[in-house]
């Protein structure tokens, strides 16, 4: 008999069991309520248990662990693509065994409780700020019919609507002082509550050693490292910066076909506030490159990209590189050092161009395999058009004498050799 796996589909009260002993078939069904949940569990053999990463699967799989399963998170939108014609319970688990044999879908790791409390203070933080901005532009519009225009920026709406309340005179009708007032009092709360996750952050931070090595890394403050901890858990099982980089979202979308490749726009895949927090660090670095006087291999790079692609452009990809940098930080467990590639790092670079041979294969002539064919065929050289390939080998010497190789094939242009951390 084969390895047993359960498929659950989640809920508030009623859960669907749909329980495997052979792959592609399912042999028993059970609907369970919550009270008898872990009861059932307890009187299973250890079997795999397949859940959607959705509300209160992170609990279930904490709470059925020390029984001697193993829990596998799948993504919701990736089980969808298994469910056949009508969403039901029972269709949901079907499709959940289906998607648990696609070695593709990598499942989600179950949080610790530590993770969940830094993602909860998170989230509270956002929906606070959140409802923050949708107050404040509500009484920008607001005033605004009364002739009232108030500068850009958060921080001068409060002030500003103080002095007119406490004006005496008619700009704002009586009828609403007493709601605008109330308005300035929600308004100086929400502000108390986001101090109030921000001072508790700080201080989680000071507990957690993953979270002070990340803020070595410029861009990478107290909210960037928390929330990186909270997401992520074991940056190993990612095998290389260019993943993580791609898990957050920040490597573009392809749409390629035979020998036409093409890339466009970031792919906006994964947290999407772990991706701002990551963009605003990479405005920061920008911003403070401009003014340095001494300015590091960062960044000149990042300078550089923005005047060569300008500012929204040169933040995203600074923010790719600030992932590929937290992920080299926290898997070597090393502080970020500026001056990291000076006398540790050698890049060796070696430019291999495909050429149409002269000679032919079982008498077809041999052209090459991406770009446009040399008019004059046989002729040694490159073909036109063609991008070259750069097979970058680092070699990386650390303190005691070893040495890590990391060999990358990837399209780089002339003018731009790779640079950075973390490549």
């Amino acid at each position: 008999m084969e390895h047993t796996t359960i498929a659950v589909d989640l809920a508030k009260s009623v859960f669907q069991v749909a329980i495997s002993h052979h792959a592609g078939r399912v042999d028993e069904e059970r609907r369970l309520s919550r009270d008898r949940f872990l009861t059932f569990f307890a009187q299973q053999p250890p079997a795999t248990l397949v859940f959607e990463a959705c509300g209160s699967a992170h609990y279930w799989g904490r709470q059925l662990q020390p029984f001697g399963h193993t829990v596998r998170l799948l993504p919701a939108h990736d089980v969808r693509r298994y469910v056949r014609r009508n969403k039901t319970d029972r269709t949901d688990t079907k499709g959940m065994l289906e998607a648990n044999r696609n070695e593709e879908i990598h499942p989600v790791p179950v949080k610790t409780i530590e993770q969940q409390a830094i993602a909860s203070l998170h989230r509270l933080r956002s929906t606070w700020l959140a409802t923050r901005t949708a107050r404040l532009n509500t009484l920008r519009g607001l005033l605004r019919e009364f002739g009232v225009f108030i500068p850009v920026g958060a921080h001068h709406v409060v002030p500003r609507l103080h002095e007119l309340l406490g004006e005496p005179t008619d700009t704002v009708p009586l009828a609403v002082r007493g709601t605008l007032a109330a308005a300035c009092a929600e308004l100086d709360g929400l502000e108390a509550n986001m101090h109030d996750v921000e001072r508790q952050l700080a201080a989680l931070a000071r507990q957690l050693p993953d979270v002070t090595l990340l803020q070595t890394i410029p861009g990478v403050g107290v909210l960037t490292a928390t929330a990186l901890v909270a997401l992520v858990g074991d940056i190993r099982r990612f095998r290389s910066g260019r993943h993580f980089a791609s898990f957050l979202g920040l490597t573009p979308k392809e749409d390629s076909s035979a020998g036409r490749r093409r890339l466009g726009a970031i792919s906006k895949q994964g947290d999407v506030s772990v991706r701002m927090l990551l963009t605003h660090g990479a405005r920061s670095v920008v911003w403070h490159a401009k003014a340095a006087a001494q300015a590091t291999a960062l960044q000149r790079w990042a300078v550089h990209t923005e005047r060569r692609r300008g500012r929204n452009v040169a933040a995203v990809a600074v923010a790719n590189k600030l992932a590929r940098i937290v992920w080299a930080v926290w898997a070597q467990q090393r502080p970020f050092a500026a001056d990291h590639r000076s006398g540790q790092l050698r890049i060796r670079l070696s430019l291999t161009w495909r050429t149409a041979p002269s000679a032919s294969h079982h008498g077809a002539p041999v052209g090459p395999a991406r770009g446009h064919a040399d008019n004059s065929a046989g002729r040694e050289g490159p073909c036109k058009r063609l991008a070259p390939r750069a097979r970058i080998s680092m070699m990386a010497r650390s303190r005691d004498g070893s040495t890590d190789e990391a060999e990358d094939t990837t399209a780089v242009r002339l003018f731009g050799q790779p640079s950075g951390y973390g490549e």
